[in-house]
């Protein structure tokens, strides 16, 4: 049992020494400001991501995200990738494009509970089974479902509606109906998932939809080189607003959506994703910065 173990810990030393990359295989990893959840929680990764692991302390792992982005997660809730360049990162993957998708241990929603939840983003491998992999005999897949490999390395079902194929980047009006889809769905402070959303996490999601990756946190979006200044007048739907106290103290960001209105997660009134208007209170006098993303920054 001791050489086995002692195996199994060699190998992945020595993954760990090739790429450093590791697998979320949880919904949803709150990302912490330091090695304990009494901490803040600073971001999330969310089920399948690879990201990179800078340092390991007791039962805790700091990773680093494909946005650069650093916190201490649980480290049971990662996996080492042994071989590759990581997961879903190359043959047919699928992407969730519900909010949230259940992935069944057969194709019957019926038989037995889910065997996870995961949330809208959520990248998976097709199974090869249901590839154009000749070595392998295909299983009849029946219709409306798909087989995937998950990253705890065994297979599982997902219906075909749930997730698309070949994701493409949207365009800002297309931006702007995806936010609607959010509408309600609860703010969570450092949330960047479909399970909630704080107010830069989602701004965050809604520019990647458009195949940009900007910066976490909503004072760093202000000031990214991605985006161009832009008067409050001059304003066009898909452009970024920040609230605060100064330009220099940006506390909070949404993005217009037309009509003198906004789409944000929120505290205010009550804590969701919802439209708000620039001219009400008490957004009108906290409005300190407007940005126009570029469309190759």
């Amino acid at each position: 049992m001791f050489q086995r173990a002692a195996v199994v810990f060699l190998l992945a030393a020595c993954a760990f020494a090739k790429n450093g990359l590791q697998i979320v295989v949880v919904p949803v990893a709150n990302m912490y400001s330091h090695p304990t959840d009494k901490s803040d929680v600073v971001s999330q990764a969310i089920y399948g991501s690879n990201v990179k692991l800078l340092m390991a302390r007791g039962e805790w792992s700091q990773i680093q995200t494909a946005d650069r982005y650093k916190g201490w997660v649980p480290s049971r809730q990662l996996r080492i990738i042994l071989t590759g360049d990581g997961y879903a990162t190359s043959g047919p993957t699928v992407q969730v494009e519900s909010l949230f998708a259940n992935i069944y241990d057969e194709p019957d929603v019926t038989k037995h509970k889910p065997v996870i939840t995961v949330p809208f983003e959520t990248k998976l491998e097709v199974s090869s089974e249901q590839t154009g992999d000749t070595s392998k005999p295909k299983k009849p897949v029946p219709e409306g479902w798909l087989e995937v490999r998950l990253p705890v390395m065994r297979t599982a079902w997902i219906q075909s509606g749930d997730v698309v194929s070949d994701p493409k980047p949207l365009s800002i009006p297309e931006s702007i109906e995806l936010a609607k889809r959010f509408l309600g769905i609860p703010y969570l402070w450092g949330g960047s998932s479909s399970f909630g959303f704080d107010c830069s996490g989602f701004t965050q999601m809604l520019v990647r939809s458009r195949g940009i990756i900007m910066p976490r946190d909503a004072d760093k979006q202000a000031a990214w080189s991605g985006v161009a200044a832009v008067d409050r007048k001059d304003l066009q739907p898909g452009d970024l607003l920040f609230f605060g106290g100064s330009p220099k103290e940006i506390t909070h960001t949404g993005m217009y959506i037309g009509d003198g209105q906004f789409i944000n997660a929120t505290t205010n009134e009550h804590p969701v994703v919802q439209i708000s208007r620039l001219d009400g209170d008490p957004w009108t006098k906290l409005l300190v910065a407007c940005r126009r993303v570029k469309s190759r920054p």
